[in-house]
């Protein structure tokens, strides 16, 4: 069997989760890999096929969307042309992570397509969405990146397609101690503008990392770090809590490892106000922006309590799954294509 692997290339999430099903995929498949997206901080080991423009958001600096950005940095026809580049029809099977050259470029060639991502759970009217819902993203989540079957990752299963988080092995396997910091991965913020914030917190060291940091530096309590996979690891696992966007994975993680969380939502970013209500559902406590909320962060600091992921998915069920569904699609394609050459005389 040959498979496309797309991987949306912005945001941790897709590419940490490939990471964990790609080496369990190629035991099954010769598996090319895609990712598109512009604004993507971290890299994946194995070779890539196809790298694309793709659609990527881009962010105010202040804790929310730039949307006048994202619109200026969206390329129709190089979108197109992207989704005819791609020789789909090469392949058996297309796999996306809420990457739409891949997926589109299945739909449009008829080629079996499977969607695995957070982003798919949002497909069951049964996972948490916030009192107001967005009727744009809403479609957004039906077609931005189409798929013939969805496999979805939440925290819970709210779903039969829905699964528990991957959690990738480098956290599985890390050791953890207690430390008095706070681990910050707020990329939709600018370190100068949360070194402000948390400055008059000194209880406490607080660990930076900033897509806008070349340069390692500190002032008073606060470190900031550019982006690192393994000195992030290493706050990760030794820190005493963790204040992030409220973003699948890195909440995933959290919770995985017993870490006191404080989720803060992009603001405009539907699907993070969607894992808002979901976390607050399970008792994470959540606050809409961090500025003016001295009082919430103090209570959070002072806060003892704990929560910790009940299940998590493994990579090799997963694939199990995928193989599975790619031969019930595959016989359902060659069903509809046999009833579509009948002809009545």
């Amino acid at each position: 069997m040959n498979i496309l692997y797309g991987i949306q290339g912005t945001g941790h999430g897709h590419i940490s989760r490939a990471r964990e099903v790609l080496p369990e995929l190629q035991k099954h498949a010769v598996v090319d890999v895609m990712v598109s997206g512009h604004n993507n901080q971290l890299s994946i080991k194995e070779d890539i096929k196809y790298q694309k423009y793709g659609i990527s958001l881009s962010y105010d600096n202040n804790g929310g969307i730039a949307v006048l950005d994202t619109l200026r940095d969206f390329r129709p026809i190089r979108f197109l042309s992207d989704v005819q580049s791609v020789f789909v029809t090469d392949y058996d099977l297309v796999i996306s992570d809420y990457e739409p050259v891949s997926a589109w470029a299945a739909k449009l060639e008829d080629v079996p397509s499977i969607g695995l991502s957070h982003q798919a759970s949002f497909l069951s009217a049964l996972t948490p969405r916030p009192p107001q819902k967005s009727l744009v993203a809403e479609v957004l989540f039906k077609h931005f990146s189409p798929v013939d079957y969805p496999i979805g990752f939440h925290f819970l299963q709210y779903d039969h397609f829905i699964e528990p988080p991957i959690i990738r092995s480098a956290i599985r396997e890390v050791e953890q101690c207690a430390g008095n910091h706070v681990t910050v991965y707020l990329p939709a913020y600018h370190h100068k503008v949360l070194q402000e914030i948390f400055a008059p917190f000194t209880m406490v060291d607080w660990h930076i990392f900033s897509p806008y940091c070349e340069q390692y530096h500190r002032k008073g309590s606060t470190e900031v770090h550019p982006i690192s996979h393994q000195q992030f690891l290493d706050s990760f696992a030794s820190c005493r809590g963790v204040i992030c966007n409220a973003g699948f994975e890195t909440c995933s993680e959290a919770m995985y490892l017993g870490k006191k969380l404080l989720a803060v939502p992009i603001r405009n970013q539907y699907e993070q106000e969607c894992n808002v209500a979901a976390l607050k559902s399970i008792g994470v406590e959540t606050v809409e922006t961090l500025n003016n909320c001295e009082k919430e962060l103090k209570q959070w600091l002072d806060q003892k309590k704990l929560l910790r992921l009940d299940a998590i998915a493994d990579p090799k069920m997963i694939v199990e799954e995928i193989i599975k569904q790619a031969d019930a699609l595959t016989t359902k394609q060659s069903q509809n294509r046999s009833r579509s050459g009948l002809r009545l005389f």
